[in-house]
């Protein structure tokens, strides 16, 4: 099992940047596929980003290519989000999500075991 805890969050005017963080607790955060979702007011949880095991492939949703990057680092228990040129339609709740039985990573909430409480990201126009 494992534990996750997302901050990073914050208010941002558009055009702006944030850098979210999800911390695992347990040694075996490695053997993960990790990934991020937002979740919007009245709106369906949707895959922002995910990478493998090993921080070799990642997979982008269509809101967020060009503009998000997904990273990790194993030695850390750590996934990050960098988002770049925010948009007031970026507003929500980000979260981030851990898949124990895959090895590709999965754009479907359903696919994945352990997720953090999510931090909240609000861009100003």
């Amino acid at each position: 099992q494992v534990q996750l805890v997302e901050s990073g969050g914050g208010l941002v005017q558009a055009g702006g940047s944030l850098r979210l963080s999800c911390a695992a607790s347990g040694r075996t955060f490695s053997s993960y596929v990790m990934g991020w979702f937002r979740q919007a007011p009245g709106k369906e949880r949707e895959f922002v980003a995910g990478i493998n095991r090993g921080g070799t492939g990642t997979r982008y949703g269509d809101s967020a290519k060009g503009r998000f990057t997904i990273s990790r680092d194993n030695a850390k228990n750590t996934v990050y989000l960098q988002l770049n040129s925010l948009e007031p339609e970026d507003t929500a709740v980000y979260y981030c999500a851990a898949e124990q039985n895959n090895i590709l990573v999965s754009t479907r909430p359903l696919s994945y075991d352990y997720w953090g409480q999510g931090t909240q990201v609000t861009v100003s126009s």
